[in-house]
């Protein structure tokens, strides 16, 4: 693993952190575009538990997380465990709230959370301009029109919080680099399976009797968990925390494309301003130096 570890540290150098994040983006919707298509056949806790699971044992083999877990020290185990609690509940939140409401919103409550996260550290007029633009853009992809179904909203908001809980907990643990951090995720990723088990599993069965089922929610975590994450990593470990939520405004433009193109969910003109608007504020935005962030 030390080996790996340091590919790692190599491999979030390879290029910008601003396109680590975009993969991360990308694959963040695309992974539960297609879980919403298996919610019928598995069942949403099932789907939720498949995701977790596929992405514990993906990762195991390459980061060791017994490993990891028994050489911390007391503060770092909590961390994990923190982590891995964060996953494990958000995870199944998120896929409540993708039941009930459509993926945009949920998308846009997510930057909701994050925005906090954002002003803290703004120091520069440039960045408090680029924060409102991109606010404004999720705001037009809101629509403000809030959903009906109360409990939609709920998980959804209980997702928005957890996500900035991961955020403040992925970027501590990506403080020793990209290869610490992804070492960390695996273990916390164990954690968040010890978590999940009694969430999802008895619905979880019904997917064990089809090979295809199963093989499509590996590829659900995959999608969902391994590769958003790892790239998460890949930036967290180069850019401020400030810069990294406030990215995350792109978030909602990402699940509005991909809602189109995999869950024919057409935006509107509407849609496409508020896209084009936090890109903007993404390309205004100017990242402080990383140590001013920690």
């Amino acid at each position: 693993m030390r080996r790996s570890g340091f590919t790692f540290n190599r491999i979030a150098h390879c290029a910008p952190p601003q396109i680590w994040f975009g993969v991360s983006a990308v694959f963040h919707y695309l992974g539960p575009s297609f879980a919403v298509l298996l919610f019928p056949a598995v069942g949403v806790l099932g789907v939720a538990w498949m995701r977790i699971a596929s992405a514990a044992t993906i990762f195991a083999p390459w980061t060791r997380p017994w490993r990891t877990i028994k050489d911390a020290d007391r503060r770092t185990r909590w961390l994990l465990t923190g982590l891995g609690a964060c996953l494990a509940v958000m995870n199944t939140s998120f896929y409540l709230a993708l039941d009930r409401l459509p993926m945009s919103l949920v998308a846009a409550m997510e930057f909701v959370g994050t925005i906090g996260v954002a002003l803290f550290g703004l120091r520069t007029v440039r960045n408090l301009a680029a924060l409102a633009v991109a606010v404004l853009g999720v705001l037009l992809l809101i629509d403000v029109k809030w959903s009906s179904d109360q409990y939609g909203l709920f998980w959804a908001v209980l997702n928005g919080a957890l996500f900035v809980g991961y955020i403040v907990l992925g970027h501590k643990i990506s403080e020793r680099g990209a290869s610490g951090g992804v070492e960390r995720l695996g273990a916390a990723m164990a954690i968040a399976f010890l978590f999940i088990i009694p969430i999802g599993f008895v619905q979880a069965l019904k997917a064990f009797g089809a090979v295809e089922l199963v093989l499509a929610g590996i590829g659900v975590g995959v999608c969902s968990s391994v590769i958003p994450y790892v790239c998460d990593q890949l930036a967290m470990s180069r850019l401020p925390r400030t810069s990294f939520a406030l990215m995350l405004a792109l978030l909602p433009a990402t699940a509005t494309i991909i809602g189109a193109i995999i869950l024919a969910q057409i935006p509107s003109v509407r849609d496409v301003t508020g896209v084009l608007l936090v890109m903007l504020g993404i390309a205004i935005h100017k990242p402080a130096a990383l140590e001013a962030s920690r």
